[in-house]
C-alpha cells in the first residue's frame, strides 16, 4: 500500500462528487442517516473553524505584548 493512497487526487473533489449523486434511490432511513452524517460534518468543520479562529487569536495578543 502506498502512503499516497489516502490522499485526495488530483480533480478527485468529495464534495463535488458527493453535490452529484442521486439521491433518489435511497430510503427515507437512508436518507435519515445521511442528514444526521452531515449535520455531524458540519457541527465538526464549526468547530475546527472556532478553534483557529480562537488560534489565530491567542497567538496574535501573544504578539502584541
Amino acid at each position: 500500500m502506498d502512503l499516497d493512497d489516502d490522499l485526495p487526487r488530483k480533480g478527485d473533489d468529495p464534495l463535488a462528487r458527493l453535490l452529484k449523486q442521486d439521491l433518489g434511490p435511497l430510503s427515507m432511513s437512508e436518507l435519515d442517516a445521511r442528514i444526521a452524517a452531515l449535520e455531524a460534518e458540519i457541527a465538526r468543520i464549526k468547530r475546527t473553524k472556532e478553534n483557529a479562529v480562537n488560534h489565530k487569536a491567542s497567538a496574535e495578543a501573544l504578539f502584541r505584548r
